[in-house]
């Protein structure tokens, strides 16, 4: 997305090591942590609660 990881850092209010660490596979976010990230981006979560029968 042309964005570094210290930009996206910055402007989400995340670490830059919480960052690193999920651009590498070995993060496990909050679902908080994830939302501040997405809204930079530009992306958003989407929860769905699956009905059982």
């Amino acid at each position: 997305m042309g964005i570094s990881q210290q930009d996206l850092a910055d402007y989400s209010g995340v670490g830059i090591s919480t960052v690193k660490d999920l651009e590498r596979g070995v993060g496990n976010p909050s679902l908080h942590t994830l939302m501040k990230i997405l809204d930079v981006v530009g992306m958003e979560v989407v929860l769905q609660v699956k009905q059982t029968v």
